[in-house]
């Protein structure tokens, strides 16, 4: 399977078995090291890290992939670079582009990444976009493989804000991979009618389903997976709380949900998670609104069902396995 020289910017611009492939070869570059096998076939060169939003697991992914690989790293952060204000996507992608060998964006729009990848010459990978998260399938693939020993058959529902690109992603990663997708959650927080529509096709050729429902009894019943993620994302502004957490509410993640689904279905989370009040965002919201958590309890987030530090961990071995597909060997 060769992606040399691809950019990774969407599940959608890739085949199943190109994905599958994905998926393996972050599975044996885990082993490797684990087993303590280097990789760093990769000596000599360098990566941009262009952060538009600050990230815990996508940065610490690339990074420590990078080193492992051999490669140097330049962070640049939401003001390390003038990008989008005293200099054009598409001359910063044609500058980096002539001084590194990949290049992976996270921030905003979908069009920034594909603007950077059009022009920088250079593989250039999405470490997150409002419309996609690419590399997080990846490692959620992944878990939910290690976990039941296949992909295919099996019920993924995600649970809350599905318009985004958490719901977007995981319902293409799902149809391109045979699992029954399901977005649980009220009509205003379904997925995008084209996408959806898209998706659509995709299942018809795996054999896979996909769910839109508000009824969380039914949405869940005999799941596999059950997946959630924050209700409101970076950048958003601080009243759409109160409007998520009483809509979204009847869509948290708690022990009956858990219960409704399969004995061994496991919990799954991008993270970073509401679960208790330890946070500054939490303890806020806490306070304002007389509540403990938000998208899931501690009860289920702390539970043995729970996978999530499994599949953060996880970030770092896919993110591994693009960049070894993507580049050439030094």
């Amino acid at each position: 399977m060769d992606l040399k020289g691809r950019n990774f910017l969407t599940l959608k611009d890739f085949t199943p078995e190109e994905i599958t492939y994905l998926i393996d070869l972050s599975a044996e570059v885990k082993e490797k090291k684990k087993k303590g096998i280097p990789v760093d076939h990769y000596k000599g060169k360098n990566v941009a890290l262009i952060f538009e939003k600050d990230s815990t697991r996508t940065r610490c992914a690339f990074e420590v992939a990078a080193h492992d690989m051999g490669m140097g790293t330049t962070y640049l952060g939401p003001t390390g670079s003038q990008m989008g204000k005293k200099e054009s996507i598409e001359d910063t992608a044609r500058v980096l582009g002539r001084m590194y060998d990949g290049i992976e964006y996270r921030g905003f729009g979908q069009d920034i990444v594909e603007e950077l990848a059009k022009y920088a010459g250079v593989p250039v990978w999405n470490g997150l976009t409002n419309e996609y998260h690419p590399t997080q399938m990846l490692a959620d693939m992944l878990t939910i493989r290690e976990n039941f020993g296949k992909l295919k058959g099996l019920k993924l529902v995600y649970m809350g804000d599905a318009r985004y690109n958490m719901g977007n992603s995981l319902m293409v990663a799902c149809s391109k991979l045979g699992l029954d997708f399901v977005a649980c959650t009220t009509k205003e927080y379904f997925p995008n009618e084209e996408l959806v529509e898209t998706c659509r096709g995709y299942a018809a050729q795996s054999g896979a389903t996909i769910t839109l429902t508000e009824d969380v009894k039914e949405g869940t019943k005999d799941a596999d997976v059950i997946y959630t993620d924050v209700w409101v994302s970076m950048g958003e502004p601080d009243e759409v709380w109160e409007k998520r957490i009483k809509e979204l509410s009847p869509y948290k993640v708690t022990k009956e949900v858990m219960a409704n689904a399969k004995e061994t279905a496991i919990f799954l989370h991008c993270l970073p998670a509401f679960h208790d009040l330890k946070t500054k965002i939490g303890k806020e919201m806490g306070e304002r609104f007389g509540i403990t958590d938000m998208e899931v309890t501690d009860e289920v987030f702390e539970s043995a069902q729970s996978k999530v530090f499994d599949e953060a961990e996880n970030r770092m071995h896919t993110i591994k396995a693009v960049m070894m597909a993507t580049l050439e060997e030094s």
